[in-house]
């Protein structure tokens, strides 16, 4: 595979679901793993659009949990490649609710996915670069950097000593 540069845009993803009874606990609030599963799945699309190549998960970065989405409510989940690095890829997610008779529209989570792309074997393959073309995609794309090394740091994958661009963080 030529490796092409793609512009965010191309990789993004909306994905609309109705938080019905059988997505809630007993407090009528979405289910925190239920939420997971959708924006997998929305993360997941949005890095297949990226690569045009199956991808699988490889982590899920610290979703949080700014407000709780009820019965009845319309979650909207916003995915898009923030950055491609060899073979894996991140992927930022936010997360609305919104309650369709009132209009209110509240932002409840947002998260970032790697996921890595593979051959029908099951081996990694090379993704295509990323080329971000507004301020905010730059933002994203250059936090990337330490957010991945931070990743490897905590995985066991990489030594903090390595990790110059989260090193710069806090040494000038």
């Amino acid at each position: 595979m030529a490796l092409i540069k793609k512009k965010p845009k191309d990789s993004f993803t909306i994905m609309n679901e109705l938080v019905l009874p059988n997505d809630t606990n007993t407090l009528n609030n979405l289910m925190g793993g239920r939420l997971l599963h959708w924006m997998d799945i929305a993360a997941g699309i949005s890095a297949q659009k990226h690569c045009n190549r199956i991808v699988v998960t490889a982590s899920v970065d610290n979703v949080s949990f700014h407000h709780p989405i009820k019965l009845g409510d319309v979650v909207t989940i916003e995915a898009q490649v923030s950055r491609a690095f060899n073979t894996s890829l991140e992927v930022r997610l936010d997360v609305w609710a919104e309650n369709i008779p009132s209009g209110a529209r509240v932002k409840s989570n947002d998260a970032y996915y790697t996921f890595v792309a593979v051959d029908q074997s099951g081996r990694t393959i090379p993704v295509p670069e990323l080329s971000p073309e507004t301020d905010e995609e730059q933002v994203l794309f250059d936090g990337a950097l330490r957010r991945r090394q931070l990743r490897l740091i905590l995985g066991g994958k990489m030594h903090p000593d390595d990790a110059t661009e989260l090193k710069a963080l806090f040494f000038k």
